[in-house]
């Protein structure tokens, strides 16, 4: 290994994605996570791959390469638990559907329009069928928990080192410079630090100075129990998003139109709004048997203006890396911001993300 020490915080799937292309580019890397490997946010995660959600232009951009990013790295490592199944939209309709549908197809994004008739050729067994649904043939879901595994492993296999359990008390600087991170178990030395630890990285970002407002964004999914195959692609129904897991589980959030949820807390019992969401699904699979699981409780990292924060901030050697949906932009993102950590110059994609905004 060569180049800096890097401790990159958090072991989610954003770290593990930062983690895995600084060892690719040959630095000395230290992930510390005070839990384990994919679990906070990431291992809560729907996991949907998209740009059909986005805030503006350039937001789409950035979700845009992000679906490519995740292409090209499984091209140059081999397969990852992606699934490419595409997505088919109907939570507008009428007018609306047709603006959302242009003005995709005007950004240059794989979109069309289907029938009933058509839908329900392609899924046989979904009830509720409505009059049109959008078709993102580009769009995938992913198995985060998996996916960052696989991450981790990776850049292990090339050095990377991994210290879980283990929580960063503090980001320690001195003149002007990172010096490394403490714990309770004692300092561990750095020249850089990248802060990618999501909903926590706010508090440690702020004791140097760095503004990182963030939102409160509660997420509940219900998962039920597993049974036969009969989803692989995502729908994204006026009752809110559903697709079906590997195992067989199906998954929906509790909110409909989770994407741009905006609640800041959940103020009923989550085995009621559990249940309430299950009778969604079940108007989809009404042939179907459904139980539900579980109820998974997941705090997202939003950001204070609702869009990524990525780029160097406070003193020499803090770059920050806290964003939301990480499944999306992970591998985009790590490859983005460990060529301007290394090389220097900023992407265009990047730019309207910098950190300085909140300063």
């Amino acid at each position: 290994m060569t180049g800096q020490k890097t401790i990159v915080i958090g072991a989610g799937i954003i770290g593990c994605s930062l983690a895995r292309a600084l060892a690719v580019a040959g630095e000395n890397v230290v992930v510390l996570d005070s839990a384990r490997v994919g679990a906070g946010a990431s291992g809560a995660s729907f996991g949907w791959i998209n740009a059909s959600f986005h805030a503006d232009k350039a937001h789409f951009r950035l979700r845009h390469a992000g679906i490519a990013a995740w292409h090209q790295l499984e091209a140059d490592r081999g397969a990852l638990p992606i699934h490419w199944g595409g997505a088919f939209c109907w939570e507008e309709q009428g007018a609306a559907m047709a603006r959302t549908g242009d003005a995709l197809g005007q950004l240059g994004y794989g979109v069309e329009t289907v029938t009933r008739a058509q839908l329900q050729r392609r899924l046989p067994g979904l009830g509720c069928l409505p009059e049109h649904a959008l078709h993102f043939p580009e769009e995938g879901v992913a198995d985060v928990s998996a996916v960052t595994r696989e991450l981790a492993q990776d850049a292990a296999s090339m050095g990377a080192r991994f210290v879980t359990g283990v929580a960063a008390d503090a980001i320690c600087e001195s003149r002007g410079r990172i010096t490394g991170v403490r714990t309770a178990q004692g300092e561990i030395a750095a020249d850089r630090v990248v802060l990618a630890a999501g909903c926590g990285a706010a508090a440690l970002a702020e004791a140097m100075g760095v503004a990182l407002p963030m939102l409160s964004r509660p997420g509940l999914l219900t998962v039920t129990r597993p049974v036969a195959p009969v989803l692989d692609t995502v729908l994204v129904t006026e009752g809110g998003e559903i697709r079906q897991l590997a195992d067989g589980r199906i998954m929906m959030p509790t909110s409909a139109g989770h994407q741009g949820d905006s609640a800041n807390a959940i103020t009923e019992p989550p085995l009621e709004i559990a249940e309430a969401a299950l009778g969604r699904i079940r108007r989809y699979f009404p042939r179907l048997s459904l139980n539900m699981e579980e109820v998974a409780l997941a705090w997202r990292p939003v950001p204070g203006d609702g869009l990524p924060v990525v780029g160097a901030a406070g003193p020499e050697g803090l770059y920050l890396s806290v964003l939301h949906s990480g499944v999306t932009l992970a591998a985009v993102v790590a490859e983005l911001a460990v060529r301007e950590m290394l090389e220097g110059p900023r992407s265009d994609l990047l730019g309207p993300y910098h950190p300085a905004r909140f300063q």
